[in-house]
């Protein structure tokens, strides 16, 4: 059994108070045998050693009998002290088995907390059905730990009902947005002469219904990484996906005059694979949106400590950490010329839910030379 003196901790802290309790009970006691025992004299009895008599001469009478006595005597200093120091040790050694067997009771009265915090930390919003069931008699604790685990009920519907408003919306929106490109088409292709607003206008409008798909896509594929996204599970090579989204995107990286710059190696991980291509995309497409032009951008994967590390660097302007962190959450963009660009704002929201799909995470760095670094690990 190891011992951690850690004043702070609870277990600790009951540790000391048994010990207290059971040296303010031993001194008390002991106060209180001294005083009734040292409080009066000591009663000593004592009878003479029988010796056998002489034989008597005739007629002489037989001696009386000796009698029995008793004195009493008072305790000696040196008594006095044999006695505390004896108790004094006894006390000691107890104090000591009482604090081991405290810090031993303290540890098993505790175990369910312990059991409690170990499971807590396990929980995140993707495994949000998993409940304490702390097993025992009906107390305290086991009342705790139902009532977190009713906490995480009362979580867990409204994870899933904000997902499922957030797919189910963007389905049900689906409908009428192909409605409407449908008669601007209709509108726009007719035979006769069509007034150039009418054309104009028709393009703002399929400019604004491509802007509106492409939030709902984005809306559809981030209530998927956030919900069961990884059933379909392969091994998916990182270096393949970066390399196709340069290609794809090849026609915007000359418009900006950008170096593009690959080094990814040759790793493979275990994933579903059109979430992890989108995870690629998305960080691609916000190097080359928010870069400056002539600028550069680098794409990097490598394996680290066990975990694969992909990671997209691009040049621009010094940005603020503290802005920067606020990009992974959706509809999140920094300054007035981001927020000039196209897109949607859930690029990053997107890379951050595929990552925590995959068990990983994204971080987000602001390049002390300009620009920004952001890394998944997976």
């Amino acid at each position: 059994m190891s011992i951690r003196w850690r004043p702070h901790t609870i277990r600790m802290r009951l540790t000391l108070l048994y010990a207290s309790l059971f040296l303010g009970s031993g001194i008390v006691l002991l106060a209180i045998a001294a005083y009734l025992v040292f409080r009066q004299p000591i009663l000593v009895t004592f009878a003479p050693k029988a010796v056998p008599a002489p034989p008597l001469p005739d007629g002489a009478l037989p001696p009386l009998a000796p009698q029995v006595g008793a004195i009493s005597v008072a305790p000696t200093l040196n008594t006095v002290r044999a006695v505390f120091a004896g108790s004094a040790i006894g006390l000691a050694v107890m104090a000591v088995v009482s604090t081991a067997l405290g810090w031993v009771v303290a540890g098993r009265a505790l175990s369910p907390l312990r059991t409690m915090a170990t499971t807590t930390r396990r929980i995140s919003e993707r495994n949000l059905n998993q409940r304490l069931a702390v097993a025992g008699p009906r107390d305290e604790l086991t009342e705790l730990a139902e009532t977190i685990d009713g906490l995480l009920a009362r979580l867990e519907r409204a994870f899933e009902a904000q997902r499922r408003f957030i797919a189910n919306a963007s389905h049900e929106l689906r409908t009428p947005l192909a409605m409407m490109r449908t008669s601007v088409d209709v509108a726009a292709g007719k035979p006769r002469p069509v007034p150039k607003e009418v054309t104009v206008l028709a393009g703002k409008l399929r400019e604004g219904l491509d802007s509106a798909d492409r939030l709902l896509e984005g809306l559809l594929l981030l209530a998927r990484a956030q919900n069961n996204g990884t059933t379909q599970t392969e091994a998916v090579h990182l270096s393949e996906l970066a390399d196709s989204a340069l290609k794809a995107r090849a026609g915007a990286i000359a418009a900006k005059n950008l170096t593009a710059e690959c080094r990814a190696a040759a790793v493979t991980v275990p994933g579903n694979p059109i979430l992890l291509g989108s995870l690629v995309d998305n960080l691609v497409d916000n190097a080359i949106r928010h870069n400056e032009p002539g600028g550069w951008l680098r794409i990097l994967a490598f394996t680290e400590r066990g975990r694969t590390r992909f990671a997209v660097e691009s040049g621009g302007a010094v940005l603020d950490q503290d802005a920067v962190d606020l990009l992974g959450q959706p509809f999140q963009r920094l300054g007035s010329a981001r927020t000039s660009q196209p897109g949607t704002g859930l690029g990053l929201s997107i890379v951050a839910a595929v990552a925590a799909a995959h068990n990983g995470t994204l971080t987000l760095r602001a390049r002390p030379e300009g620009g920004l670094r952001a890394e998944v690990e997976l």
